[in-house]
């Protein structure tokens, strides 16, 4: 949870709500820590950065595998 209830004009409340609708309409766990902070605004703002970095590099291709079919064949 953040500090405070409102940051501006904004219920903190709703971010956790995004990230729960987003997590149960695409089907993935989100794992959200805000270890730091004393600053309701800075840590919203924390966590969306963080969120949107890790999607980004989630859903970009992989450079090192590319023209190869993404498989565990074999290595189980």
């Amino acid at each position: 949870p953040f500090k405070a209830g409102m940051i501006g004009g904004f219920d903190s409340q709703l971010a956790f709500e995004f990230f729960q609708g987003f997590a149960n309409h695409a089907l993935v766990t989100l794992h959200i820590d805000n270890l730091k902070g004393d600053n309701a605004h800075h840590q919203c703002e924390t966590v969306f950065k963080a969120f949107a970095r890790a999607l980004r590099m989630a859903l970009s291709p992989d450079p090192r595998a590319a023209g190869v079919i993404p498989s565990t064949k074999g290595s189980l």
